[in-house]
């Protein structure tokens, strides 16, 4: 299980190496980074520990702009190189969204899961009581 820190690291490294995976095999597309951001985004959240469910739909969002700068196609200098990287985050905004509601989704049925098992065990002691 890792803490939110570690699940916000852990994303941000994937995430790279999608972007290094994304320009070495398939030319920089954008389509494949989006494409392989979903299960990074399902293993974040499936991996944060239950006291920090909150962070991974954070976290992951933060994860796809972090690693989405070798991809961006960039021209030259830092004014080039982000306005690259906003071009990028602005037209491929779907998969962002769809990568956040998937760790959201997780993360709400990780802690409706947690909650009733909790509310299980809790009627449990006070029926054996």
């Amino acid at each position: 299980m890792l803490t939110g820190l570690g699940g916000g690291l852990f994303a941000c490294v994937a995430m790279l190496l999608v972007a290094g995976i994304s320009w070495l095999l398939f030319d920089s597309s954008l389509f494949a980074y989006g494409l392989l951001f979903l299960p990074v985004a399902a293993a974040t959240s499936v991996w944060v520990r239950p006291a920090d469910l909150i962070t991974a739909p954070i976290s992951v969002p933060i994860a796809f702009a972090a690693g989405v700068w070798p991809v961006s196609g960039g021209s030259g200098g830092f004014g080039g190189e982000l306005m690259g990287v906003v071009s990028a985050l602005s037209l491929h905004a779907g998969w962002l969204y769809a990568g956040t509601l998937v760790a959201a989704l997780i993360a709400l049925v990780r802690r409706a899961a947690l909650s009733g098992r909790r509310r299980a065990a809790a009627a449990r002691r006070s029926s054996t009581a």
